[in-house]
């Protein structure tokens, strides 16, 4: 009885999960009913076999179901039963119990229903298989020898038939009805769960507005007193402490504004605001901003925008302004010296739509490898142990990559840990117009303690508004704004006070706050409108309240407000929104809208220079022009040749003739060997600050000493560098490298190029005629016999690159010239399929005149737009020897 009490507990417990609670239903429902047929068996005289497996289950089972729920290894159990059932109980049941006579085929059906329900995976897979293949051979043997099958008599048979298929149906009956309450049961709790967490995602959202509803009320007094301050005449040390204030101020607007919208993401309430907005001044809102910070730190604080950046965008100039404020105060926090640079400039346009990357450089303690994937986790800060003594909330980047995403836009990060880190963000926006930003002069980039002159936009001493709010301090620096305007201002605490004065007085514009007690901006809103006998239910009536947010806008506009304004509140805001509310024959314009066109620039250093979308890079083994190295800007990373006298760079601090004239001492050991993860990462970021995209072409990863997998490996500390596996080496690796500089010229995608590169890999024909397999042989990649027989009998190995392996293709006997000519003819003779744009002929220690013999030979045969006679890099030459030349060219 405890045994079932337990179980019921099990059933009705919140500490077991559903599959626990199936896993108690099922067995302990197949144990009673295992006690009933051995009740059953012993009172009809069963075979003692089947009666003692029935006894062992009856005692066993029951054992293992309660062993297991208390240690909740009810996975590990049900195998375990399962087990038993398929391979001892079902088949003496069935030998002793009658075969098909007996009442044991009709547990099969609910041995598939346990099975079924309490196995998962390929266990379950295995068990039914096992099942199947358990039935078929017992209908099998009981064909072809029933002999083999103790026998029942006819009172045994319809008996043993009975009790099986009223038990089988009893407990497939009642576990359903069971799984049913357990499903319903179940179902119920996930809707009170989901519903509590509904409500702590509404308590959490109206926490987080209240929170910035209360900071932004004391930050509206403070930032709006200050700007008063600036608009002072007042010494050049009290504008500097004002200035700070102002950006300090700001930031701790930004953070703020972080809160609240990681609890709108989370929520999924985040909306864009797309508006037309000047490109130019919010990067000078942005940098004047963050510019103190970085000045504090000690820090150089560049900013490159490219020329052709459109002057008027279309997009969320909110958003991309909160990306980019939390992108760079991130580089500030993290750099301890050297500068952070922001670079803006146009990816690819395509009509009105654009995409304007922005990228965010710094030299500071860059970000390890294994860290990356976690750089966008909300509350998270990577490598905590280092950076514990900077300050910051672990939201900034997680908010980065929502709106990002929001805007379908992309970030990727490149960081070479302890030496720096860029973030590129790509964002699409449209083009209003075909103004451009253009070269700036550096010479008017301003300090930033340089004074701004306050220049008011208009006059309007006959205009009249009234400023309604419950917080005394609110309405002193509204007043204090716009008191150079000379506009009349009166002023309400209540919305009962507003009302009074609205009911004889005619006001051109109204500046409603919204919560305030008693009764709200909203309602009073109505009120003004309906108000009987009332002088300004025509009045342009603007919110002008702490309750930011885009959802916070509709609703002002829905409910009849002409206007919106946040806290905190600027004088130039103020002022641009009278200007549109108020009466135009009211207004005296002072300055037109161009008039902060000089600010537009501001903080912009003039770069006729840009990043290319796309760079390509490879190996100096790619045996590749200098004027195509130069042309295309390919950026290149040596091999390592190892010698007796050192270590050198391929290409660089040894040359292939001396390094053949060394090699001629057999006793001189030369191997080549290539960078490691860090060199490549250093590479890889040495080559990004050109560049926003790498595409690396690598030497055949089947080939001794690829770099393919370091490159691999390093290209993890980026998040837009691609490794393409050649499956070539030289020249051959060097015709795609060509091919994927000229598509990286053309503006395609480094996901296409690489895609591209793919299959043309399959398309180039790389192979070299040698002299001898005796360079081969010292590099250990051939035996000293195979090298000792080709050099005795005169034979011309031809090496051939496939699939990706360098291969002994043909072998050409007899003198030099007969054997060079045999492998041109060979090479040659599938012209029709060649592109004969362009011929590599890439050698190993040929003369001048050993050149134009092959020239010639394959100008009589084949014509070549181009054909480039490339000396093969040292690491190459280190395995070929002198006398060695290969045909590398692509098919069409």
């Amino acid at each position: 009885m405890r045994f079932f009490e337990h179980v019921i507990n099990v059933l009705y417990s919140d500490d077991y999960n559903f599959q626990e609670k199936l896993f108690a239903l099922l067995t302990t429902m197949a144990e009673l009913v295992v006690l009933l047929v051995f009740v059953a068996d012993i009172v009809l005289g069963e075979d003692p076999t089947e009666v003692a497996v029935l006894g062992f289950a009856v005692f066993v089972s029951p054992l293992i179901s309660v062993i297991a729920l208390k240690r909740h290894k009810t996975k590990a159990a049900a195998a375990l039963v399962c087990c038993m059932v398929v391979f001892v109980m079902l088949p003496v049941t069935f030998f002793f119990g009658g075969g098909l006579n007996g009442g044991s085929v009709i547990w099969f059906s609910f041995a598939y229903l346990y099975i079924g329900l309490l196995m998962s995976g390929k266990g379950r897979t295995l068990l039914l298989g096992c099942l199947t293949i358990l039935a078929f051979a017992e209908y099998y043997l009981a064909y072809v020898n029933p002999g083999m099958i103790v026998p029942h008599g006819r009172m045994m048979t319809f008996w043993d038939s009975l009790v099986s298929v009223v038990l089988v149906g009893f407990v497939i009956c009642a576990a359903v009805i069971f799984i049913n309450k357990l499903f319903t049961r179940e179902n119920e709790k996930a809707r009170d769960q989901a519903e509590k967490v509904e409500e702590m995602s509404k308590a959490q959202s109206q926490f987080f507005s209240n929170m910035s509803h209360e900071i932004r009320t004391p930050i509206n007094t403070i930032l709006g007193l200050n700007e008063m301050i600036l608009r002072e005449k007042v010494s050049d040390e009290v504008a500097s402490d004002a200035a700070n204030i102002q950006a300090a101020g700001k930031l701790l607007l930004h953070l703020i504004n972080d809160i609240l919208d990681m609890s709108k993401v989370q929520s999924g309430q985040m909306e864009l605001t797309l508006t037309e907005y000047n490109s130019g001044d919010m990067l000078s809102e942005i940098v004047a901003m963050l510019w103190i910070r970085a000045k504090d730190k000690g820090l150089d604080f560049h900013v490159n925008v490219s020329p052709d950046l459109p002057a008027t965008l279309y997009g969320d100039d909110v958003r991309i302004k909160q990306i980019l404020i939390n992108v760079i105060n991130n580089a500030i926090k993290y750099t301890k010296e050297g500068s952070v640079t922001l670079s803006v400039q146009c990816s690819k346009r395509s009509g009105d739509d654009i995409t304007v990357l922005y990228s965010v450089t710094d030299t500071g303690v860059g970000i390890k490898k294994e860290s990356i994937p976690y750089l966008f986790t909300a509350f998270r800060r990577v490598d905590e142990e280092r950076n514990r003594y900077i300050e910051g909330t672990g939201l900034g980047l997680s908010i980065v990559k929502e709106l990002t995403d929001l805007m379908n836009g992309n970030i990727t990060v490149n960081s070479v840990y302890t030496k720096g880190s860029t973030f590129i963000i790509e964002i699409p926006q449209k083009v209003v117009s075909d103004e451009y930003v253009g070269d700036i002069d550096v010479a008017r980039h301003h300090t930033l303690n340089s004074r701004k002159e306050y220049r008011k936009k208009f006059e309007a001493p006959d205009a009249r508004i009234l400023a309604v709010d419950d917080n005394e301090s609110n309405l002193l620096v509204v007043t204090k704004l716009l008191r150079d305007t000379k506009v009349k201002i009166d002023t309400a605490m209540s919305g009962a006070e507003a009302l009074k004065l609205t009911q004889d007085n005619k006001y051109d514009v109204i500046l409603m706050d919204h919560l305030m007690p008693e009764m709200d901006g909203i309602e009073c809103q109505h009120l003004i409108r309906t108000q009987t006998g009332g002088m300004s239910r025509d009045s342009k009536i603007a919110a002008l309240t702490a309750n930011a947010g885009e959802e916070v806008r509709k609703m002002f506009a829905k409910e009849g407000f002409d206007g919106y304004i946040e806290k905190p509140v600027s004088g130039d805001t103020l002022e641009v929104e009278l200007c549109r509310l108020l009466p135009k024959e009211l207004l005296h314009l002072i300055h037109g809208e161009d008039e902060i066109a000089e600010e537009s620039i501001l903080w912009m250093q003039s770069t006729r220079e840009r990043k290319r979308p796309v760079a390509i890079t490879t190996e100096s083994v790619a045996d590749l022009p200098d004027e195509i190295i130069n042309k295309y800007g390919i950026g290149v990373i040596p091999h390592m040749v190892v010698t007796d006298e050192g270590t050198f760079r391929d290409g660089l601090e040894i040359e292939t003739n001396g390094l053949l004239a060394y090699m001629a001492d057999p006793d001189n050991k030369v191997a080549t060997k290539i960078y490691g993860v860090n060199e490549h990462e250093v590479f890889f970021a040495d080559r990004l600050t050109d560049a926003n995209n790498l595409v690396h072409i690598a030497l055949s990863g089947d080939v001794e000493n690829s770099g393919y997998q370091v490159a691999c490996e390093a290209a993890k500390a980026f998040g837009n560098v691609v490794v393409v596996d050649s499956r070539h080496l030289s020249s051959g690796q060097g015709l795609m490298v060509l091919e994927a500089a000229k598509l990286a010229a053309d503006g395609v995608q480094p996901k296409q190029i690489a895609e591209e590169m793919k299959l043309l890999s399959k398309n180039i024909h790389t192979s070299f005629i040698v002299n001898d397999l005796d360079f081969l042989a010292r590099a250990g990649q051939v035996s000293e016999r195979v090298a000792n027989l080709t050099r005795a009998l005169m034979i011309r190995p031809v090496l051939v690159m496939k699939n990706g392996k360098l291969n002994i293709g043909s072998a050409y006997f007899g003198s030099r010239e007969r054997a060079w000519t045999r492998y041109i003819d060979s090479v040659l003779k599938k012209e029709a399929e060649m592109d004969k744009s362009v011929l590599f002929v890439t050698y190993v220690g040929l003369t001048s005149k050993d050149m134009e013999f092959i020239r010639k030979y394959i100008e009589e045969r084949v014509k070549f737009d181009r054909i480039y006679f490339q000396k093969a890099s040292p690491a190459i030459a280190v395995n070929s020897g002198a006398g060695t030349f290969g045909l590398l060219y692509k098919n069409k």
